[in-house]
């Protein structure tokens, strides 16, 4: 069944882990080096792949013995680390430089959309919430994310660097405490 404030805690932390707002500079880096991105393959893709993960990344662990409050606890670590990213402006995830071959898929698709923080992110909120509602928060998130490509350059132009900044850190701050509710809820059962 379809829960309202499930599909918005869903929708918020895969936006906060997503990070769309504050990877429009490296959008825009992209669509300069490139020429043009696409928008709906870049989406589409995203999309194919966290939908993939999260039906069959529990199998995927399974085989390797794996359990799920375990990534969940690794996935609240990620989370928090890419948290710490948002908040202190500092690059622990670096991106490896052969991955702009094609830009609609590598490195926009995956790994920015849809990387290991969000795989990580949805085996993770599988544990919290009910898949139907990780479904719609998923799909809430592409749309935003299809928007967000589309409209790049007008949004840089509106909010500025100063307003992603804010942004980029208040969903920072929102990022680490569901990371630190996550590990709490797995380690302290």
């Amino acid at each position: 069944m379809l829960n309202f404030k499930e599909i918005l805690s869903v929708s918020l932390i895969l936006f906060s882990v997503i990070d769309i707002l504050g990877s429009i500079p490296i959008i825009i880096d992209l669509r300069k080096k490139f020429g043009h991105i696409q928008s709906g393959k870049a989406t589409i893709v995203s999309g194919v792949i966290m939908v993939a993960f999260l039906f069959i990344g529990e199998s995927i662990l399974g085989l390797l013995g794996i359990d799920i409050a375990s990534f969940a606890i690794a996935g609240a670590v990620v989370m928090f680390l890419i948290g710490m990213e948002m908040v202190l402006g500092m690059q622990l995830f670096k991106s490896d430089p052969e991955e702009s071959a094609s830009a609609s898929v590598v490195p926009l698709a995956f790994p920015l959309i849809a990387g290991a923080g969000t795989m990580t992110t949805l085996i993770s909120l599988k544990v919290e919430f009910s898949t139907a509602n990780i479904l719609v928060g998923v799909v809430v998130n592409l749309a935003f994310v299809y928007l967000v490509l589309k409209t790049s350059g007008w949004l840089e132009k509106k909010i500025g660097k100063a307003g992603f900044n804010i942004l980029r850190k208040v969903f920072g701050i929102v990022l680490l405490s569901i990371a630190i509710k996550i590990f709490k809820n797995h380690v302290l059962v």
